[in-house]
């Protein structure tokens, strides 16, 4: 079959000549295509009985403006300036010529009352309130809509309802199961419902006959499209975007008549489609709508047979459903007795328990009161204890003051007259340690000296029962201190003697020294300044000394346990106590109170319970 005249475009080439266009040509667009509508800016409020001419500012009622009432409430209000709206800027854009003649002509009453484009702007909550209740009882409606054919009564397609909206949109439908020559239509009427609060039914807001050639295509989504739309504007979802009928923008595609189009010389014969294939598409068309009534017909058919055998089927489901209960009451049943059995087990096990808390209760009474038979004598024997215990601990004190006498005996440390804090340990003298030593003195004597005292403070530690921090070598005018607990240290053990550097026997006074303030401390006195070697060390066995007034008798053997009655400080004790007066003590007034204090107390008990045990003497404990 041939034709002659203007050939159509090719299917891939774009009609409105736009980057991103609609796939679809207009003249192909058809019912089976549309997929959705939505409807925006929906507006129920019926139009004006009368239409005005001209807005109703009161910059255009000239009566309004030589109102004494409205000059004053002018006046009154200028404290509060909004926004102009679109018109008075409109108005006052004009040429300066034509302002000087609109001042001739219009009287100067003040400054124009400009327009408010702020509805909100009353200060009463009440009234703001009425506003928005009265917007959303004339703009919010449910609404629903229906889509019909010209010869079809029945819509062909009704959608949900949406409740309180003014932009609803309806969810997509397909249409393809329609009738093949309802699919193919291109031309639908829509009727949109709506109703509000103040509306007892729904009533008919728009009726549009559309044709979909003549649609514009706002693009893909219509996120994308930023222009504002009409009121009451019906959104077309077909498969290639988003349409709308709007007759403010140009439409996207160019007329098809005469566009495009190639001019053929008249008598010029272009092949088309031949007889054979027309006739294959007649026929593929019969077998198409035969195959859709064979399947309208068995659907009927299949309909029938079940209302026919509605008991049956009935019946049938109602034995599923029962055997279905039953297996999972089965199942129940088999979960509770499971339950049942954990339970039992575990009444058992608490049985079990509680019979073995029971006879561990009865063993626990029947040692207990076994014990409280013998709680009076554990009683006895407890007092017994703590009175051997504070008689050993007086002992205990006892004896470290008389080996803290012998000890003062055998390294006599007596002050040098006319000179403050500074002492000699058996005739030699050893000055205060500095920053620059110990000055000009005689290596020999410090030596000795330091040796002594290391000796002393070495003793001390063993009868104190105190280990000291830095461990004391003594030998003589060659002893040595350790220091076991810095770290990063090139030698562990330091002369004190002056050989070798400065550093390394400085450092041994300096540990010497804290060993006494170590025992000070354990002694619960303080060091002010731990250089003074001697006058702490002095001051460490005064403490010792000080405990109690009665020294303890030795045992037989010993020459002190011949002398009876109040023993008398040697003449030692009465310099140090001197020395003490004449400002020798770091701390006189703590230490010499509390010194006091505890030999009252010893005075008191020593006469209740004088202290009859002797001991050896440092003599025969050195032997």
């Amino acid at each position: 079959m041939e034709s002659t005249g203007d050939v159509d475009l090719a299917p891939g080439q774009d009609v409105g000549g736009r980057k991103g266009g609609p796939f679809l040509y207009p003249w192909n667009r058809r019912l089976r295509n549309l997929v959705g509508i939505w409807v925006r800016n929906l507006d129920v409020t019926p139009p004006a009985s009368r239409g005005r001419g001209k807005t109703i500012d009161d910059d255009d009622i000239p009566n309004s403006l030589k109102s004494p009432s409205k000059f004053l409430a002018q006046s009154d209000n200028q404290s509060l300036h909004q926004s102009r709206s679109y018109s008075d800027l409109k108005s006052s854009g004009r040429e300066d010529g034509n302002l000087e003649n609109q001042k001739q002509k219009k009287p100067e009453l003040g400054p124009s009352r400009r327009r408010s484009l702020l509805p909100w702007n009353d200060p009463n909550p009440r009234s703001r309130q009425e506003k928005l209740a009265g917007i959303v009882k004339n703009r919010m409606a449910d609404t629903f809509l229906t889509i019909h054919a010209d010869g079809i009564e029945e819509p062909l397609y009704i959608s949900e309802t949406i409740k309180k909206s003014t932009n609803p949109s309806f969810q997509f439908f397909d249409l393809n199961a329609s009738w093949p020559l309802v699919c193919r239509l291109d031309t639908i009427i829509i009727k949109l419902w709506a109703q509000t609060d103040s509306m007892t039914q729904f009533h008919l807001l728009v009726e549009l006959k559309q044709n979909l050639r003549y649609l514009q295509f706002l693009g893909k989504s219509l996120e994308i499209f930023h222009q504002p739309l009409p009121t009451n504007c019906l959104v077309f979802h077909l498969t290639d975007g988003v349409y709308a009928n709007l007759t403010e923008i140009p439409p996207l595609e160019k007329p098809f008549d005469g566009v495009n189009r190639r001019t053929l010389v008249e008598g010029t014969v272009l092949p088309t489609s031949s007889y054979d294939q027309m006739t294959k598409m007649v026929n593929l068309d019969l077998v198409l709508q035969d195959a859709l009534s064979t399947t309208r017909n068995i659907e009927t058919q299949i309909g029938e047979t079940v209302q026919n055998n509605e008991t049956g089927f009935t019946l049938v489901s109602k034995a599923a459903a029962t055997k279905e209960r039953c297996d999972s009451i089965k199942g129940l049943v088999d979960a509770q007795r499971k339950i049942v059995q954990r339970t039992l087990k575990r009444r058992e096990d608490l049985k079990s328990s509680l019979l073995y808390r029971r006879t561990a209760m009865e063993h626990g009474r029947s040692v207990m009161d076994k014990e409280r038979t013998h709680l009076p004598d554990a009683k006895e024997k407890l007092a017994h204890s703590d009175q051997l215990l504070k008689h050993t601990h007086e002992d205990t004190k006892g004896q470290i003051r008389r080996i803290a006498e012998d000890l003062m005996n055998v390294y006599p440390i007596e002050p040098i007259p006319e000179q403050a804090l500074v002492f000699t340990i058996r005739g030699l003298e050893l000055p205060n340690s500095s920053s620059n030593g110990f000055g000009d003195a005689d290596p020999k004597i410090i030596s000795a000296a330091l040796g002594y005292a290391a000796h002393l403070v070495h003793l001390l530690s063993f009868y104190l029962s105190v280990v000291i921090p830095y461990p004391i070598t003594p030998s003589s005018s060659a002893s040595l201190v350790r220091d076991p607990v810095s770290k990063d240290l090139s030698q562990r053990t330091f002369p004190l003697y002056p050989v070798g550097g400065d550093y390394k026997f400085g450092y041994g006074v300096f540990l010497l020294n804290k060993n006494i303030e170590f025992l000070l401390n354990k002694q619960g006195v303080r060091v002010l300044d731990i250089r003074q070697t001697l006058p702490n060390l002095k001051y460490l066995i005064y403490v010792l000394t000080s405990v109690t007034q009665d020294i303890p008798a030795r045992k037989p053997g010993g020459i002190r346990g011949l002398f009876t009655g109040r023993y008398t400080p040697n003449l030692s004790r009465r310099n140090s106590a001197d020395s003490a007066v004449s400002g020798e003590l770091v701390q006189p007034h703590k230490p010499s109170d509390a010194v006091s204090r505890m030999s009252e107390l010893t005075l008191k008990g020593a006469a209740k319970n004088p202290i009859t045990t002797a001991g050896p003497s440092l003599s025969q404990r050195m032997a």
